[in-house]
């Protein structure tokens, strides 16, 4: 049954956090989820720091999960919700005032039982300001979901998406996400999201392509800066344009090196 806007009962929604050593990040998450919904589960794996008592003071269900790419955890997370509807969020991520105000109206309708989930704008806070054009915005996500209609899928080691069985609103009001607090921090991601590309791709059984490699960092530049208006971002868009053409072109030449490194020949000395 839908419920009234001025209802002060807690939605009928269990928050699903999966979480790593993010004793720093999960206050601001859970504070913005705390007292309006009905149930937080935290989801921790191999966590060495506070996110467990920090989890719990929060008022938070907390449980241990074993490591199984991105893909499975999440879906085994999943499964921990009591509520009919779950709202999925990183631990780096934090629900808006507007979006919450949106969530809320969503419960209200009196045509809910025709969805399976959500949709809502995730917004980047990144260097100095919330970033607004070029490929990280309004970056979409489908969060806000059925239980017993969804599930995460999509590839196992990386990108994994939410999928539902039914129709799907759109929400205004954005998700904020801290995915970065510092510059450095986004150069480090490269090689570990490099690392899971060659996985997918050596599963797939994909070859090297000199094109690819070529032609597909530079058209993500030119669509996140000119084609997504990036350059309205200032500064901070044009390295997000740049950083993702980069980050595509390691990417791609990693795949020559998996497939064509050899060993260097035999020293000179060696062979004396």
């Amino acid at each position: 049954m839908p419920l009234t806007l001025n209802s002060t009962a807690p939605l009928p929604l269990s928050v699903v956090i999966v979480a790593r050593n993010e004793a720093a990040n999960l206050p601001r998450c859970l504070a913005s989820v705390q007292g309006w919904t009905a149930e937080i589960v935290v989801a921790l794996n191999a966590t060495t720091d506070a996110s467990a008592e920090i989890a719990a003071a929060h008022g938070a269900r907390v449980v241990t999960l074993t490591w199984q790419g991105f893909r499975d955890t999440k879906n085994a997370a999943l499964a921990l919700a009591a509520q009919p509807w779950a709202l999925c969020l990183d631990a780096d991520e934090e629900v808006s005032p507007p979006l919450r105000s949106a969530i809320t109206a969503f419960f209200a309708r009196a045509d809910l039982g025709a969805f399976a989930g959500a949709r809502f704008p995730r917004k980047v806070w990144f260097i100095d300001r919330w970033i607004m054009h070029g490929d990280w915005y309004p970056d979409l996500s489908l969060r806000l979901v059925r239980v017993d209609r969804s599930r995460w899928g999509g590839d196992e080691f990386v990108h994994e998406k939410m999928a539902c069985t039914g129709p799907v609103a759109t929400l205004a009001g954005d998700l904020h996400h801290y995915s970065f607090p510092t510059l450095a921090s986004h150069v480090a991601k490269i090689n570990p999201f490099a690392d899971l590309f060659m996985r997918q791709q050596e599963v797939r059984g994909t070859r090297f392509s000199l094109g690819a490699t070529v032609v597909r960092p530079g058209w993500r530049f030119v669509r996140a800066y000119i084609l997504r208006r990036g350059f309205l971002d200032g500064f901070p868009g044009l390295y997000i344009a740049w950083a993702t053409a980069f980050g595509a072109f390691v990417r791609y030449s990693r795949l020559y090196e998996n497939q064509h490194r050899k060993l260097p020949p035999a020293s000179v000395a060696a062979d004396q």
